[in-house]
Order: structure tokens, then sequence, then C-alpha cells
């Protein structure tokens, strides 16, 4: 500010612009003030005189110069900023030029407001200074509100940055403006890197190209974004499910200013909604296996099939869920009353139930079938649902009408046993028929008793709840297989009577040990006998007889079971284990019992000498002569600490 004061005038003339100017101050609505050019403050107006608490008489509220110090009013002001506030002074005063400043002042009660203070130079048209002019400012609340609006900002943050997901915003076109600190440590990127299409390090590579497209299409269109994807994990590379979900924030004309989304962790969640799904892939193909179909219903409507449930009723799942009538019209008409009858009185008596009635598909084609069915009430009693099951037991019919042939076929075979024991007893009689009547006994007894087992377990299965209809089929099939194995034995037995060259077939060893073991399995359970398999690959078949080679690794294998019964049962281990030879293949049986004594390890293989109590003393004696009609050797070794290994070699086919 200049005014027009010249050195030389009059000091009345000074005094009474200084009046003029108090006079001015005193009206204006600011806190105004001013000082001698030294720096020392002179006046102020009676606004600020007020604000401070100065006596009525106060020099300062008259002008008068009682020559204070330059910083004489720094008291005045907060503690905190009086070196702020004395620097700042101390600047203008050496530059001669103006300044502002912002800083707490006292008032006369006290306390602390906040105001913007700046001040100006009054010079004189010559340029002489001739007082320091300033103007105070309330910004008290402007400033609580900017300190406000800054703690809803930390605070915004700290909520952002707390909220366990990742949060990001967007501008319009897709760039990033901000991530949360969740989201960049996560990510191990920093904000910059995820600009210009950047993010494509933070998403799988098998999921970027549909989340890229998702995610364009989003910002081009104006819609919801949303996308399922693997984002990686800085902390160990793993790449874990995220559901991400993106919205537009739009002004008042319907522009998007902002975008704004969040990535939920749902990797746990996917992972078992994969194990769900293929826990129903599995059961569906259980059911599929087991012809059993489940199913749930009302007292009104079916509310749900399974697959094989249509497929056993012969319904086309495409054409939805059947009404109940033409589930009723399916049920044989010679059934379909009593069943009813069954349901209802089930039903009254609130409690589960089963029954066996017969279907009669379009085709004429008739099924037999079990169904299991449990109602579930509500708690005053009401029907809610009933849960059943339908099981397709055709096949077991006639397994039943097959298996009680068996049985007549294995009833004769018993008696043609019994006729050929009391043969070979008359054959025993002949001395020089000894260790051929020990082997037709051994090559007939084997397949005869096997078959009879198969015979009793499909029975013990079929009476089983429920009844285990896979377990008789195989069963039956063992029966038969064993018929006529045993059919082939006595053939060859025959064969080798008359002199007759065994039968020679390429024998697959590996497959043969495994359907011996699969044979002993229950022997080697009931024994509580671990059985274990080191079967190497890609061996040579052997040229032999199937038949005469399971015998001998069935004799070996049930002799080493019997052999671990007097030891502890967490120590009963047998290894059967296979290897190529240069000239064949080397079969191994090795147990953990108490192994052979050494007087007894050079007689093991000698006619009718046992260990067994009831043995015959035949057993190794016909293995042995197997494996060299077969152009192989078997023998026996002793193991340390406890143990025996019985091994033999066949040439290769």
């Amino acid at each position: 500010m200049t005014v027009d004061v010249d050195e030389g005038k009059k000091a009345e003339e000074q005094s009474g612009f200084l009046a003029q100017l108090r006079a001015t101050l005193n009206v204006i609505p600011a806190y105004a003030w001013y000082a001698a050019p030294s720096g020392g403050l002179t006046f102020v107006n009676k606004r600020t005189a007020d604000y401070l608490g100065l006596p009525k008489d106060h020099p300062l509220r008259f002008g008068i110069d009682i020559g204070a110090q330059w910083d004489a009013h720094i008291p005045l002001l907060h503690p905190d900023d009086h070196e702020k506030s004395r620097k700042s002074w101390s600047t203008c005063l050496r530059t001669g030029e103006f300044a502002e400043e912002s800083f707490r002042v006292r008032n006369a009660q006290g306390g602390y407001r906040w105001f913007r203070s700046r001040v100006e130079p009054l010079r004189a048209s010559d340029g002489t200074l001739l007082q320091w002019v300033g103007v105070n400012v309330d910004i008290d609340e402007l400033k609580c509100a900017e300190q406000a609006l800054r703690e809803s900002e930390y605070k915004l943050r700290q909520i952002i940055d707390t909220v366990p997901s990742l949060l990001w915003s967007a501008g319009p076109d897709g760039e990033p403006t901000h991530l949360s600190q969740r989201h960049l440590d996560y990510s191990g990127m920093r904000p910059e890197d995820f600009k210009h299409g950047g993010w494509e390090a933070f998403v799988h590579p098998a999921d970027f190209p549909e989340t890229a497209k998702a995610f364009y299409h989003a910002i081009q269109t104006g819609a919801s974004y949303r996308a399922v994807h693997r984002l990686r994990r800085a902390a160990d590379g793993e790449y874990r499910w995220h559901h991400t979900r993106g919205e537009p924030l739009r002004d008042r004309e319907g522009r998007i200013v902002q975008w704004y989304g969040l990535s939920v962790d749902v990797d746990e969640a996917k992972k078992a909604e994969d194990r769900l799904r293929r826990s129903e892939a599995h059961l569906a193909e259980a059911q599929r296996l087991s012809h059993t179909g489940s199913s749930a219903y009302n007292a009104t409507t079916i509310l749900y099939w399974s697959e094989e449930t249509y497929r056993i009723f012969g319904f086309d799942p495409r054409d939805g869920l059947p009404s109940g009538e033409a589930v009723w019209q399916r049920i044989h008409p010679d059934d379909r009353n009593r069943v009813r009858a069954e349901v209802e009185h089930a039903q009254n008596g609130k409690g589960g139930f089963s029954s066996k009635f017969r279907i009669v598909l379009p085709d004429g084609t008739v099924k037999y079938i079990e169904s299991i069915r449990q109602p579930v009430f509500s708690t005053n009693g009401e029907l809610v649902e009933v849960v059943a099951t339908q099981i397709d037991v055709t096949e077991r019919k006639r397994a039943e009408e097959a298996l009680r042939e068996s049985e007549a076929e294995a009833r004769e075979s018993e008696r043609q046993y019994r006729e050929a024991q009391m043969a070979l007893a008359h054959a025993n009689r002949v001395a020089t028929m000894g260790q051929l009547t020990a082997s037709i006994t051994h090559e007939v007894n084997q397949p005869i008793t096997a078959a009879v087992t198969y015979a009793l377990a499909a029975r013990r299965f079929l009476s089983a709840e429920p009844p285990n209809f896979h377990e008789v089929d195989d069963a039956l099939s063992l029966i038969v297989k064993e018929g006529n194995r045993a059919g082939e034995v006595v053939g060859r037995i025959r064969a080798l009577i008359k002199k007759v060259p065994a039968r020679k077939d390429a024998v697959a060893i590996n497959d043969a040990i495994l359907e011996v073991i699969a044979l002993t399995r229950t022997e080697a359970a009931n024994n509580s006998v671990s059985v274990r398999t080191q079967l190497a690959a890609s061996l040579p078949r052997v040229q032999g007889d199937r038949v005469q080679l399971q015998q001998v690794l069935l004799n070996l294998i049930i002799n080493a079971i019997q052999a671990m019964r007097d030891v502890g049962e967490g120590e009963r281990e047998l290894l059967i284990s296979t290897r190529n030879e240069p000239d064949g293949v080397s079969v191994e049986v090795r147990d953990s019992g108490p192994g052979f004594a050494p007087a007894a390890l050079e007689r093991a293989f000698e006619p009718f000498y046992t260990t067994k109590p009831e043995g015959m003393g035949m057993g190794l004696s016909i293995c042995r002569s197997i494996i060299e009609a077969h152009g192989g050797r078997l023998w026996a070794t002793r193991c340390e600490p406890r143990g025996a290994v019985f091994q033999f070699t066949i040439p290769a086919d």
C-alpha cells in the first residue's frame, strides 16, 4: 500500500492520518491491526482488542506507540505456533514484503482459535515504510472442518484397509485410481503396476482372457462387472479363487465418474464346491454301478429323482419329474394294491419300511425292485416328505436262480469228490501210486473246495442287510470259473496219467498272482496278515499251465499265512514279489513267521513230511513237482531275524 504522505509533512497531518486509519480499522468487520516499521505492535481495532480481552484503557486500543519489541505479540499465540510465527514475521520485516500465515490466537477466555493473517507494508509515496497493516480472518470453523475431513478420510482409509477383501477403484476408462493397502500387500505390486493393463500379471493366465473380456465389456456398456477368477498371492505365489464385483458411480446426469469394486477370497468355498460336485458325480456313478436310485416325495408331489431312478423306472429326465400316478402305473398290477397298503400303513405308523415289487416298462420288460423308505414329519406330526431308495434286483433274482443251479452242481461235484476220495484211498494202498494219489487229491480238492466256499459266500452276501448283489455276482462268476477249472484239472490229471503232455499256454504271472491274492484275501484278513506286492513291470509271459502255477502260488500263500498265526498281529506281513531273470521270471513269497529250523528246511519238500498237526506233507512236494515239470526250480531259505522265503523260477515263453 502507498499513501501520499511526504516526509516533510507536518506531524499533525500524520497524526490525523493515523487517527483516520484507526477509525477505519475499528469499523471493518475483521480483526485488524497495525505495527511500527520496526515490527512492534502499535494498534489493534476494537474487535481484536475485545477478542484478546484488553482493558478499556490499554494503549493498543488507542494506537499509542509504547515502543513494543518486534515479537512482543508472540505470547498471544498458541505455543506450538511461536516458532513458525516468529520466523515468518522476521522474514517479513527483513524483506519488507507482505506475508500471510495461519496460527492460533488466545482469546479472553484462554481458548485458542485459528486465524489467517495477512500483513502489508504501508509506504509513503516516496517508498518510505510508514506502518505494517494487518488483517486476521477467523478460520477456526474451516480448520475444524478440514481436520474433520482429514479424520474422516483417515477413518475411511482405515475401514478400506481393514475390510477383509481387496478393494479398488478405477476411472471411467477402467484405469485404476486407488487400491487398498490389503490389495497391494496381497498382490505385492505398486499402484502404477496395475495401470495400462499391468494387472494381467495379477490374474491367473488361464483366467485372464475371460476376466479382461468381462471387465472391458462392463466399461463399454456401464453394466455391473462380475467375475470368478484366480488371483496370485505374493507371499507364496499361490493362486486363490476370488469373486470380484464392480459397480459404476454416476453423477446426476448419469455419467460414470468412477468404478468401485472388491474381490472376495472364495478359494475354500470354490474347492468345497468342486469337492461337492465330484462327490455328487461319484454318488451318481455308485448308484449306477449298484443299480440303486434315490428319491424324495410328499403326499402329492415327487420332489426329487436321481438319474438312476429315472433309468430304473424307464422315464426320460428331459421330460422332468413324472407324476405320482404315472409311477404307480409302472408298478405291476398284481403288486400295486399291496404296495399302496404298505405305504399307507407305514405313514400312519410314522416309521420307515421296505417293500418288494415288480415294475413293468412300456416295452414289457419286468424288473424286480426293492424299496426302502423313511418318512419325515414336522414337529406337529404332519408329513413333510418321504426319502426313499429303489434297488433294481432283477440281476440278483437271476443270480439267485443261477446260484440254485450252481448249488446243485456243487452238490454233484461234492458227491464226485467223495467218490474221488474213495478212489484215492484205494490208490493210496498201492505203493507205486503214492505221490500221484496225493497229487490228484490236491489238484481236485482245490477248485471244488473253492466253488463250495464261493457258494457259501454268496449265501452270506444275499442274507446281508442290504444284500450285496455285486459280491454275489462275483461269487457266482467264480463258482462257474472254479467249476470249469475243476474240469480242466481233472482233464489235465487224466492226461498226466495217460502220459499226455501238460497244457502249455503263455501265462502272465503277475495276473495269475493277483487272482490268487484275491482268492486268499479273506484268509489273510481272518489271520490279521498284511499282504504286500512288489510286482515287476513288463515281465515276459511264461510257458506253462496257468491252473497248476496258481495251485503252487495258492499253496505257498496259505502256508505262509498259517505260519504267521503264532506271531504278534502287528508283525504279520506277507510280501509277494516278481522280477525278471536272464532266462525267465522269478517269484518270491516271503513271510514274517517263526521260520524253519535247519533240519526242517532240508526236509521241507520231502513227501509226507509236515510241521503241521493236520498236514499231509504233500503240498510242497507237489509244488516242487509242478515247477520242475515247467522246467523251473523251487526252493526255500530262512530270513533273519525270522521268517522264510519260498522262491521259484519259470522259463520265459
